[in-house]
């Protein structure tokens, strides 16, 4: 019945586009009249404005939707249910409307105007475990480092235009100078507070629309409950708007604004809510959500571009007097082009569905079922929502002796970099600032060492079979060339200074907080030298061997073993070094603050800089050395005298004839590894031979080795295989340099 009617959706590919350029369309104008609607609030107050646009909007509604003459009777509890719904949608339109005059109709439109399957996509992305992969966490993702780009690097200001104490909205009313005093109060312009309002009001909105969707099927339907809570929104801001009319005064005539109004009714208030609707009935969701926020934003953008310009004046549809009075307070930067470019990708990320698992037949079982492979989603990794991960990584980090250590101090260091930034800030000082986020880059040493303490308990994996123990050592290492890099720059500034030393102010301060970093530094040395010497450890060890017997004689047999036993590691001992550097910058500090303040000797402030850093070169060489030569796979230094030993011992087992290649390197600061090849008579048990070799060598703490015995057959099956005469050739001599007979192959 359905197939050749207008009912349902369209079928793909089918009769999109004029749903799609009337999307278009209303968003446009939607933009249009936020725009505008930013003017009208310079001239009207806020609730004022609010009640206007909810009267015109409820009586287009009652006209369209007639709610009280369609539909089924609402009960008394319904109607408490949709005056409770119209009272949250009033405190929302109201904070996004505040948020508006703050930060401008551009911000407004990039912060607020998002589709409610955008952002709870990526509500459940982040904070659930069927966010639906990697994909939807990296989309949610960007959204926040959109909104973090729109804080931090748009700078919403024109440089040549004085800016006012407040330049946005109206301050006639107690409550918004008391919201403008907390703002100020807590160091925030405008338009930063506004971003994070406008932020907060969107995540709100959407829960409010979600929650209002099982009133609205109880109702008689979306828009019957629109239509209603409008109407009732305006009864509700009825008084308050009538008692500001008596002792406010509009600079210019209502008539005058009913033009603006009667825009901004229709475009964002009706046109828009009805577009949209109609789209997502016609189209899919995510195209709906995709194509809108396109559109209004690149929308936003260009009439940002011309709405401060004199070609305003043909746009607006206020009086041209009027907005010369106005003005447009609000800039264009390249921190919120690069909010709208990544909003944009990250609506695209979020809007698109998750790849879908193709299978395809292999073949049929035994009781002929057909089988299938499956790639895609179904062989991807079990993702988790961050407050999952978070939650995991905390847990194994307070696990370990090493880790939770680091862990503690990390955020013993984070709150002393806060304060002496923050205190930097308060008074004004150039020296602490610097020196809070010299403070930070050390955390960033710290976070390096945590991460390569939590990589260290990885699993082995078909990819690292050998684990990921050698991380630590590229930590480290790491961790080490930071240092040189520090003493080398310490040293060449110092050296600059002994002949020109500066003049130091504040020594008092400076002073403060010098003894304040030495304590927190003390705790950290405290900490490490006792990790540094007895780091924990768990350790496990598995043996295995097997043999091939084949008609050529060949025999393979393997012995693993793996353990983990405590002990210093390069990781810990670069974190120790790292807290280490930063006492003695604190000591050196104090040293030569007590010798400026009471002497007068600015000299002292580059020796103890020198010293300090000859200190630094000279503690972190030995672990740059110990680091790069486990990097290089260098024999244990320690253990070469005992490897030699343990090679004689085999040499000295019944059945051993010889071994060659023997390899043992040190994986990481606890972990030996070896591989040897042993020569036996052909009459000697191979397993007897793989257990004996293993064992001599577990003594001395190599315990994992892999042990291939060879006999007269593997030379027999090596020279049947290869075409290298000479590789053979080599084998059989080395076999009668032991004493052994011929094996066989003919020598030319």
């Amino acid at each position: 019945m359905l197939s050749g009617g207008s009912l349902g959706r369209v079928e793909k590919g089918t009769g999109l586009f004029p749903y799609i350029l009337l999307l278009i369309v209303s968003k446009t104008l939607r933009v249009f009249g936020i725009f505008e609607s930013y003017d009208l609030l310079k001239l009207v107050h806020l609730v004022q404005f609010l009640f206007i646009v909810k009267l015109g909007s409820s009586s287009i509604l009652l006209v369209l939707q007639r709610p009280f003459s369609s539909g089924r009777r609402i009960t008394k509890p319904q109607w408490m249910r949709i005056l409770r719904h119209a009272v949250f949608g009033c405190i929302i339109n109201l904070l996004w409307l505040f948020g508006l005059t703050l930060c401008g109709p551009l911000r407004t439109v990039l912060l607020f105007e998002h589709a409610d399957i955008v952002v709870l996509a990526g509500a459940s992305a982040l904070f659930t475990s069927q966010g639906g992969g990697t994909s939807k966490t990296r989309g949610a993702v960007l959204f926040l480092l959109a909104v973090v780009c729109m804080l931090l690097f748009d700078m919403d200001e024109f440089p040549d235009q004085p800016q006012p104490q407040h330049p946005e909205g109206h301050h006639d009313s107690n409550l918004f100078h008391a919201v403008y005093y907390v703002i100020s109060s807590l160091g925030l312009s405008d338009h930063k507070s506004g971003v994070v309002l406008l932020f907060l009001v969107l995540c709100a909105n959407v829960g409010y629309r979600n929650a209002s969707k099982r009133l609205s099927l109880d109702v008689g339907g979306a828009k019957r409950l629109h239509s209603l809570s409008t109407l009732l929104s305006a009864g509700l801001l009825c008084p308050w708007a009538f008692f500001l009319s008596f002792y406010q005064t509009v600079d210019h005539t209502w008539m005058s604004l009913v033009l603006p109004f009667l825009v901004v009714v229709l475009f964002v208030f009706v046109l828009d809510y009805y577009v949209e609707s109609i789209c997502t009935n016609k189209l899919e969701a995510p195209r709906v959500a995709w194509v809108g926020s396109v559109s209004i934003f690149l929308a936003a953008l260009l009439l940002s571009t011309v709405w401060g310009h004199p070609y305003r004046k043909g746009l607006t549809t206020m009086n041209k007097d009027v907005v010369e009075v106005l003005g447009y307070e609000h800039a264009m930067s390249g921190g919120v082009v690069l909010s709208a470019v990544i909003f944009m990708i990250a609506t695209k990320i979020l809007c698109s569905p998750p790849s879908k698992t193709k299978e395809n037949l292999v073949g049929y079982s035994s009781a002929g079922m057909p089988l299938f492979n499956f790639t895609g989603d179904d062989l991807s990794l079990t993702q988790h929502s961050i407050m999952t991960t978070v939650r995991n990584g905390l847990r194994q980090i307070l696990e370990e002796y090493d880790s939770r250590q680091i862990f503690y101090f990390l955020c013993l260091n984070l709150v002393f970099t806060f304060v002496e930034l923050t205190y930097g800030v308060w008074t004004n000082s150039l020296g602490l600032i610097s020196d809070g986020f010299h403070m930070l880059f050390d955390c960033t040493a710290l976070v390096m060492g945590l991460y390569a303490a939590l990589m260290a308990r990885w699993k082995a994996t078909r990819l690292y079979s050998y684990g990921y123990g050698r991380v630590e050592i590229l930590s480290g290492f790491v961790n080490g060339l930071f240092l040189v890099v520090i003493a080398g720059s310490v040293f060449t500034e110092a050296i600059q200074r002994l002949f020109d030393p500066p003049d130091i102010h504040h020594m008092e301060r400076l002073l403060t907080v010098s003894i304040l970093g030495l304590l927190v530094n003390l705790v950290g040395i405290l900490a490490f030298s006792h990790a540094h010497s007895h780091a924990a450890g768990h350790g496990h060890a598995q043996d295995h061997g097997h043999s091939h017997d084949k008609k050529h004689g060949h025999g393979h047999s393997h012995n693993h073993g793996h353990s983990h036993g405590g002990g210093a590691n390069a990781n810990m001992k670069g974190v120790f070094l790292h807290v280490l550097a930063d006492t003695l910058g604190s000591v050196g500090v104090i040293v030569s603050s007590l010798l400026i303040e009471q002497f007068g000797w600015l000299i002292a402030d580059p020796i103890c800089s020198i010293f300090i850093a000859v200190m630094i070169f000279a503690s972190v060489m030995p672990l740059l050395k110990d680091s790069s030569l486990i990097l290089l796979l260098r024999a244990p230094g320690c253990k070469e005298q005992e490897i030699a030993e343990a090679l004689n011992k085999v040499l000295s087992m019944d059945g051993v004839l010889s071994y060659r290649d023997p390899h043992f390197w040190q994986h990481s600061s606890t972990v030996t590894i070896g591989t040897i090849h042993v020569q036996v008579t052909p009459e000697t048990l191979e397993q007897r031979i793989v257990s004996q070799v293993c064992a001599v060598f577990k003594e001395i703490g190599v315990q994992n080795l892999t042990v291939q015995v060879e006999k007269d057959e593997y030379f027999l099956h090596m020279s049947g295989l290869t075409s290298s005469y000479r590789e053979v050739l080599e084998m059989t001599q080395h076999m009668h340099s032991v004493g052994h007979p011929s094996d066989g192959t003919k020598t030319i």
